[in-house]
């Protein structure tokens, strides 16, 4: 390739990498230390620049000698076979021996002879040669000279001591003529004397107090050997009101510790926590690349699910309700044999929290803009996530395949959130696909994988695993399950973890096609099962060594959320929640949520809280998985609280609590329609037009397939009755899985308008098909209300 061709056209820094076999992070290192550092991988290059690449590379790869230039045409002759040795040949032989190197402790002398190393004569020097003398064969040594002299020293100081001797003998013998009394008072004054002196050092050298994060009064006055009045009375001084029981903080003890002449100490406490996780830096040795972890982000039914589906060719989107995904999931997929784990989460407004957590665990963030849309709220809160984690942004502009397409307006929105397009002069990477045609889609996996090579990704995968939990949910047949991203370390099969305050052994784990894994290294996502129950969706998990050690851990975890959470008010209903704000009885609205995946708890959750006004605050005081129990009810009796179901149904016992305890129990389907009754009801407007009466409840106990009429549910009244016309809803293991209506009721072989209590039937549902036994049928009616 001619270098004029190049210096002409657009050279950017990634094609420079591909034509030298290097990588594009090697090309910016260059850039970056002779010349100004490129934007990314993408950014063309000036003349000056492609200059200097060159020259460093010239430089930096030159031959090592003229020689292997010329190695195929140049060699050295061969020297011709040395003469057998003989008397005449020596002197000859001792000519060339003269230019090669002197054998050590040999010096070559007039006429080829050698002396030994003994013989060869020192040059003279000024500084004296050391002398050694060696004892260990025991030379002449005088000895005597030596005893001699030790008798004359041991004699001398013989004379003295019995000289001493005879002075503290006569001493004594004078205080037994007489002196006892004075001697005994000399020394009653001289232990005075060092009792005092002793008290002096004690009070010179301040007493050692060490002292944790908090700490109660009255110990703080133990350990300093104080007095409970006197701590109390010095935290008065500095304006404190406490009691002996009270708890302050470290500063406040310092100071009075300090104030009162003690010497203050940090008192370090080692929890089960620093004991059990293993937080340790990674050497750099140790660290390997990793596949990065990318996030697609982007508004409801912008195309996030499409796009996935193009790329690992699945159908996610047809499990659906309504192809708004509902769910996070984590795949993995190859691209060009280098793997990518893409995170998909809901562009619903409602799951702003799992969004987030989403982007928090990512290196890079695809944001799906529909170029017939645009910019709506959920993009915005999207940017603003990514900015958040500090991941790099890739816009890709989906629907180019449809005529009303506009990918310039995208880009001017764009500029309006500091992610101008690099063909404007900006940074933000933009690729227009399709993702139902497939068109700019390799284009924008290629762009994926070289930033994230920007970004030299590494983790060390030969220590315990730790990650985060992207999924949590309960399965009737397997228990909890959990998908799980892997981000550093590796997870293996039978290791024992531990999930906020859920604690278990991985007793089986798969991956996003379900195959199953025995190992698991960093960026992998993994579903798993062994759990004793079901996480919390964005807790982080880490496998552990001790499992006593995690249960205790975890049971902890569980206390602490227990203190923390709050005290129980009165009961309320939405119906009159807007009078009790008014009379100002009602501070903090409580909710308690349950739901049928822990994502869907969550986002409600989030979605609940977001719409707090001056007036009161909404508090979620519990957040739960699975079908609303007895224990949900006695918890909102007790507190205060209204229960919010979402696509779940309460059980028997619990229906009968609630109508008892007059507990307020809300079902939804749609997340908005939670929100907006929530916000009504505290704006003073909720009047609903229509409520849902329930009429019975079925249990289905057989199911038949019949020629004609399709699947049919043989079923018994367990209470109330059931219509020909009557709404249904179809209820598994206290999830809501289906809502419609009566295809058929019959008898027998009749037709039946209306079935009671104690009766058997046959039910066929419109347009569903998906019936087992032990499901329960819901039958109700929708009233109108007088407004």
């Amino acid at each position: 390739m001619e270098v004029a061709h190049l210096l002409n056209n657009k050279y950017r820094v990634h094609e420079v990498a591909k034509d030298f076999g290097k990588n594009s992070k090697e090309i910016a290192d260059i850039l970056t230390q002779y010349a100004t550092a490129p934007k990314n991988h993408m950014q063309a290059l000036e003349d000056r620049e492609l200059s200097l690449i060159f020259e460093y590379l010239t430089q930096h790869h030159q031959v090592e000698s003229i020689e292997s230039v010329f190695a195929d045409v140049y060699h050295e002759p061969k020297p011709a076979p040395a003469p057998a040795p003989s008397a005449p040949a020596a002197p000859k032989a001792a000519a060339p021996a003269q230019g090669k190197p002197q054998q050590q402790g040999a010096r070559p002398q007039q006429g080829g002879q050698a002396q030994p190393a003994a013989q060869v004569q020192r040059p003279a020097t000024r500084v004296p040669e050391k002398k050694l003398v060696d004892t260990r064969k025991g030379g002449a040594v005088n000895l005597e000279k030596y005893d001699e002299r030790l008798e004359k020293i041991a004699s001398t100081k013989t004379t003295q001591m019995q000289a001493g001797k005879q002075k503290f003998q006569g001493r004594n013998n004078n205080q037994r003529r007489g002196g006892g009394f004075q001697g005994n008072k000399r020394r009653q004054e001289e232990q005075d004397r060092m009792r005092r002196l002793q008290l002096e050092i004690a009070k010179k050298t301040p007493l050692k107090v060490m002292i944790p994060d908090e700490i109660a009064v009255n110990e703080l006055a133990s350990r300093m050997k104080k007095t409970g009045a006197e701590v109390v009375k010095t935290l008065m001084k500095n304006g404190i009101m406490a009691s002996m029981s009270d708890v302050i903080d470290f500063d406040t003890a310092a100071i009075i510790a300090e104030e009162m002449g003690c010497k203050v100490e940090k008192e370090v406490i080692v929890t089960i926590e620093e004991k059990l996780i293993d937080t340790a830096e990674d050497k750099a040795e140790d660290l390997i690349d990793r596949a990065p972890v990318v996030v697609v982000m982007g508004h409801v039914d912008h195309g996030k699910t499409s796009l996935l589906d193009y790329i690992r060719s699945a159908h996610v989107v047809d499990r659906e309700a309504g192809g708004i995904t509902q769910h996070i999931g984590a795949y993995q997929v190859e691209v060009k044999g280098k793997p990518i784990t893409f995170l998909d989460t809901p562009g619903h407004e409602a799951f702003t929290a799992m969004r987030a957590r989403g982007a928090m665990i990512t290196d890079v963030a695809i944001l799906v803009v529909a170029a017939d849309d645009g910019i709506m709220p959920q993009t915005i809160e999207s940017i603003n996530h990514a900015k958040a984690a500090e991941i790099p942004i890739i816009v890709a502009i989906n629907k180019m395949d449809k005529p009303e397409a506009n990918p310039e307006r995208i880009k001017q929105q764009l500029t309006e959130y500091e992610l101008v397009a690099e063909d404007w002069g900006g940074e933000t990477i933009i690729c227009p696909i399709s993702a139902k045609t497939g068109e700019g889609v390799d284009n924008l996996l290629e762009m994926v994988t070289l930033t994230a090579e920007m970004r030299e990704l590494k983790a060390n995968p030969n220590r315990s695993a730790h990650g985060a939990v992207i999924e949590a949910r309960l399965d009737k047949g397997r228990g909890p399950v959990a998908t799980l991203l892997v981000q550093n370390g590796t997870l293996n099969q039978g290791d024992v973890i531990i999930a906020g305050t859920a604690v278990g052994r991985v007793r089986a784990m798969q991956n996003a096609q379900g195959e199953t894994l025995e190992h698991a290294g960093p960026s992998v996502p993994v579903e798993i099962i062994g759990m004793a129950e079901v996480p919390q969706a964005g807790d982080d998990f880490h496998a552990v060594a001790d499992e006593r050690m995690a249960r205790e851990l975890a049971e902890q975890r569980k206390h602490d959320q227990k203190m923390a959470s709050s005290s129980a008010l009165g009961k309320v209903t939405l119906e009159d929640l807007f009078s009790q704000i008014q009379q100002g009885e009602v501070k903090n609205l409580n909710v308690i949520v349950k739901a049928d995946v822990q994502g869907s708890a969550e986002a409600v959750k989030a979605s609940l809280e977001k719409i707090s006004n001056e007036e009161v605050r909404v508090r979620v005081i519990h957040c739960a998985v699975g079908a609303i129990n007895e224990s949900d009810v006695m918890l909102a009796s007790t507190s205060g609280a209204i229960i919010v179901g979402f696509n779940v149904r309460p059980d028997s016992n619990a229906k009968i609590s609630a109508a008892r305890d007059h507990v307020d129990m809300r079902m939804y389907r749609v997340i908005y329609d939670c929100i907006d009754e929530i916000e009504a009801a505290m704006k003073g407007m909720l009047s609903p037009k229509f409520k849902e009466v329930e009429l019975g409840t079925v249990e289905v106990r057989e199911v038949y397939k019949i020629t004609g009429a399709g699947i049919i549910a043989g079923c018994y009244v367990t209470s109330g009755r059931v219509t020909r016309n009557a709404q249904i809803r179809l209820v598994r293991d206290g999830i809501v899985v289906h809502e419609g209506a009566i295809a058929s009721l019959r008898r027998f072989k009749d037709d039946q308008k209306e079935v009671a209590q104690g009766y058997e039937c046959g039910i066929g549902i419109e347009k569903y098909s998906d019936i087992k036994v032990g499901d329960i049928i819901e039958a109700f009616e929708m009233q109108q209300i007088e407004v």
